[in-house]
């Protein structure tokens, strides 16, 4: 699965990747460098993100599913009961 990012949000991502070359490995990239290792990244690490997300995801709804069964069902058909004093 292909990630394709929004114009503005590759733009901010190449920035930051700078930054980082810069701050923390002191050494100066271009935008061409830094574009390439943001492909890399998104080629190479994103699917297992990704995938893990889904696994997280997958597993957060799965909890929420199974509290179903805690939940205090109505009684059914109980309006005519309510409304007919007893006899």
């Amino acid at each position: 699965m292909a990630i394709k990012l929004q114009k503005d949000a590759e733009k901010h991502l190449i920035g930051s990747i700078k930054t980082f070359f810069s701050d923390e490995l002191e050494s100066d990239i271009g935008d061409l460098k830094a574009q390439l290792v943001l492909d890399f990244f998104l080629k190479e690490v994103s699917p297992t993100v990704y995938n893990q997300a889904v696994k997280d995801a997958q597993s957060y709804f799965q909890d929420k599913v199974s509290d179903l069964g805690d939940v205090r069902h109505e009684t059914e058909f109980d309006y005519w009961k309510k409304q007919r004093p007893p006899s």
